[in-house]
């Protein structure tokens, strides 16, 4: 079975030291029910293809204008502008663009394609306790189909796998992958539910009830926390952070603080969006060193920054 996977051909990101332990490839899925305001991979948002486009490199030959089917392409004021409600992502302009400044972000595989391309690093994996990080957008809700026979597969070749997920899914295809699936990356952004829903774009019942019912079948759980000032950067939000999994028992194996950056806000132009997330903020290393000793004071040991 096809599915579209997220990147152009940079879909599969190999030799990573991130999202999981050791060495790992990660595979990027497009598709996400929420909408964080800082999100680092806006191209994932979307589950279809979509066009790429570096205008501010563009030297205005016009060699797309010209090619382009849908005559999404155009000029205003010497620089080319598609519209995107016309193009279908059919990828013409992009073997026409002299500069290489376009292309089509979603590549398909089937599983016997993408199975063959993780295992080129399977050495990598076993040297070094690493393996695949299915990732997004959100994993969780591609074709479950596609998804549960991916983890059959590598499961069976001894590739382990880990699941980086913002929770915003249904329980049952988190049902489905738990006898497949060495970890969960999970996060939690905040427990405030209006703060929630500002920045997400949704509120954190779900999130919630898919974490406590993951803990309870016994699932390896890393709890993610992007820290942000203006989102969860106090000790209060910290601290409900805590109270909460002690109270509902979540069987932590590890916590990652992972500090805001805004490394992705270059990303949304050529995608024909806005980054609404400019008046955001870094905690300081103090206070992410900070935050890191509250989690340890309340038996949280495996708590890090960054990962």
């Amino acid at each position: 079975r096809d599915f579209c996977l997220s990147r152009g051909l940079g879909d599969v990101y190999k030799r990573q030291i991130h999202d999981g332990d050791g060495i790992r490839t990660t595979v990027f899925f497009k598709g996400c029910l929420l909408k964080c305001v800082w999100c680092h991979n806006p191209e994932t948002q979307s589950y279809k293809k979509q066009p790429s486009y570096n205008k501010e490199q563009c030297v205005g030959c016009r060699s797309c204008e010209m090619v382009c089917p849908q005559h999404a392409i155009h000029a205003e004021n010497g620089k080319v502008v598609t519209d995107l409600t016309l193009c279908d992502s059919c990828g013409t302009c992009t073997d026409y663009c002299n500069q290489n400044l376009r292309e089509i972000i979603g590549k398909e595989y089937t599983v016997d394609e993408l199975v063959k391309e993780l295992k080129k690093d399977e050495m990598f994996y076993e040297e070094s306790g690493g393996g695949v990080t299915l990732s997004g957008g959100e994993v969780m809700t591609a074709d479950m189909e596609f998804v549960e026979e991916l983890c059959k597969r590598l499961r069976k070749l001894g590739i382990t796998v880990t699941i980086d997920t913002c929770g915003q899914a249904p329980w049952e295809n988190y049902e489905r992958l738990l006898p497949y699936v060495e970890t969960f990356l999970y996060d939690i952004k905040t427990m405030d539910n209006e703060i929630h829903k500002k920045y997400i774009g949704a509120g954190n019942e779900l999130i919630l009830s898919n974490l406590e019912k993951l803990s309870k079948a016994g699932a390896r759980i890393y709890i993610r926390i992007p820290t942000i000032k203006e989102v969860n950067g106090t000790d209060e939000s910290m601290k409900d952070i805590i109270d909460y999994l002690h109270d509902k028992n979540i069987h932590v194996a590890q916590v990652n603080l992972l500090p805001y950056h805004n490394t992705g806000s270059s990303k949304y132009e050529k995608i024909g969006k806005v980054y609404e997330g400019m008046d955001l903020h870094a905690p300081s290393k103090e206070e992410m060193e900070h935050f890191t000793g509250l989690f340890k004071e309340a038996g949280f040991h495996n708590v890090k920054i960054g990962g």
